[in-house]
């Protein structure tokens, strides 16, 4: 009886150093972040006005130190011996955001070159999976894949850390829409790693959680308003990308962890924003023979933007998708075994994207021209436009 009664005060005080991480970034977030602003406004580092922003007055963009300073104070107060493992990656993780943090303040001062800029990201990541042996393994089934060399496994790996990491750097062009993502997908993460006994990596994620949580009440001000940067949105691309790769790994090794056969899908479904507005962004690119790295105003939030939303109703609405695919997938699951079917639902979803973007960027156009839908769709030209609207 000792023994249990030991156990649950244990589970009760790991459970307690989640809930801690989480105030304590919040807090450090939400006092740090004022001091930013002031520091910024006296050294005249307020990002102008641009081509592609939403806003007309020049802002301060260093959201991303207050996020970074929280997450390395909240996330290292507690000692976990037990979890050694997950506890070096951890602090390894520290090296690559370190990198990371310092290349996205140069960028938002200066502007690096998109190439030195990626090429420091990939040494980020390979000096992250290299030290600590973090790697995709398998596909779990997915279109008939299942475990991957390591000639496969390693660059594979290193191809997801840089998408995500410059997926979450792309979305973020509206107020709250790449820190409540973050702040979802973290949360979800938190509470999925603490539920299964993963603490460490549940402190981590909880840091980041609150962190953000205390960096939208300035992202969302009118009077005290903060972008966090590429400072902010590549230490949140990586460490998502964290989360992601260890939760596909724990699910790997634990085949008794309900849905775990099933985790490539529903990482997928949490990361939808982001990795179907990346994809869309580079299809079009590539077809229109621009460079994929080419900055415009064609992402999903600005179309949604364009049609008279505000960045609130925005960031909501693509809250809203997160949640609903999150949602649809666990769904599927109930009925489908197999993930390739899984993965088609997801291929499904992708093209339904991509017809409710081309759709509401036509119906932008219609406006502008002052047409019904009935003279729009009849005009000799429908054809063509509606493939350039893409």
């Amino acid at each position: 009886m000792s023994l249990i009664l030991e156990y649950f005060s244990l589970q009760e005080i790991k459970i307690s150093q989640c809930i801690c991480s989480f105030l304590i970034a919040l807090g450090i977030s939400y006092w740090a972040i004022p001091v930013i602003i002031n520091v910024s406004g006296l050294l005249n580092l307020n990002r102008k006005p641009h081509f592609r922003g939403s806003h007309q007055t020049a802002t301060p963009e260093f959201g991303g130190i207050a996020i970074f300073v929280s997450i390395l104070i909240a996330s290292f107060l507690w000692q976990n011996s037990s979890e050694s493992g997950d506890s070096y990656l951890t602090q390894l993780s520290v090296v690559s955001l370190t990198i990371l943090f310092f290349l996205g303040l140069k960028d938002d001062i200066f502007m690096i070159d998109s190439t030195k800029k990626l090429l420091l990201q990939i040494v980020a990541v390979i000096i992250f999976i290299t030290l600590g042996d973090v790697r995709i393994d398998s596909f779990f089934g997915i279109f008939g894949i299942n475990h991957l060399s390591n000639w496969v496994s390693i660059p594979f790996t290193i191809f997801v850390f840089i998408a995500l990491i410059n997926a979450l750097n792309l979305i973020d062009g509206v107020d709250g829409l790449a820190g409540g993502i973050g702040l979802i997908t973290s949360s979800i993460f938190g509470i999925w790693f603490c539920f299964h006994h993963f603490y460490v990596m549940a402190v981590m994620a909880f840091a980041l959680s609150g962190s953000l949580l205390g960096f939208l009440r300035y992202n969302f001000s009118n009077t005290q308003k903060i972008f966090m940067g590429d400072t902010g949105s590549l230490l949140i691309g990586f460490l998502l990308t964290f989360f992601t790769v260890k939760y596909l790994n724990i699910n790997l090794e634990n085949s008794q962890f309900v849905g775990s056969t099933h985790a490539p899908v529903l990482v997928v479904s949490i990361l939808i924003v982001p990795i179907f507005d990346t994809l869309r962004m580079f299809i079009i690119r590539l077809i229109q023979r621009k460079s994929p790295f080419r900055a415009d105003r064609n992402h999903l939030h600005h179309i949604l933007l364009d049609t008279g939303l505000s960045h609130l109703q925005t960031s909501i609405s693509l809250w809203i998708c997160t949640i609903l695919s999150l949602g649809l997938n666990i769904f599927s699951m109930v009925y489908w075994q197999n993930n390739t079917q899984s993965g088609w639902l997801l291929v499904g979803l992708f093209l339904a994207y991509l017809l409710m973007a081309n759709l509401l960027k036509m119906n932008i156009k219609r406006k502008t021209e002052s047409l019904s839908w009935s003279q729009f769709l009849f005009t000799p030209d429908f054809a063509s436009l509606f493939l350039k609207s893409f």
